[in-house]
């Protein structure tokens, strides 16, 4: 298991790197496409927040567990961005 501060680098990094492909498609497009991207930002950061939040407080008990649902359920939401975003 990697230590909790290389973990929030990585999640860091990947919602940076996200956060500016919404940036970029919202001053690309005008109109909804720009709400979109625009509500899509705020969405990674919320994740992002969540997703620091829970690595800061690990709950006891089962860490290995813990860990494995975190990582799921920051990749599907990852996904999930990045298919609203293409789109």
């Amino acid at each position: 298991m990697a230590s909790r501060k290389n973990l929030k680098k990585n999640v860091n990094y990947i919602t940076e790197t996200i956060a500016g492909l919404c940036i970029v498609t919202s001053l690309e497009n005008q109109g909804e496409k720009s709400e979109t991207a625009s509500r899509l930002f705020l969405q990674v950061m919320n994740l992002r927040n969540d997703i620091i939040s829970r690595i800061s407080h690990t709950e006891p008990g089962n860490t290995r567990e813990f860990y494995k649902k975190l990582q799921n359920d920051f990749n599907s939401q990852v996904q999930d961005i990045l298919q609203q975003l293409s789109e």
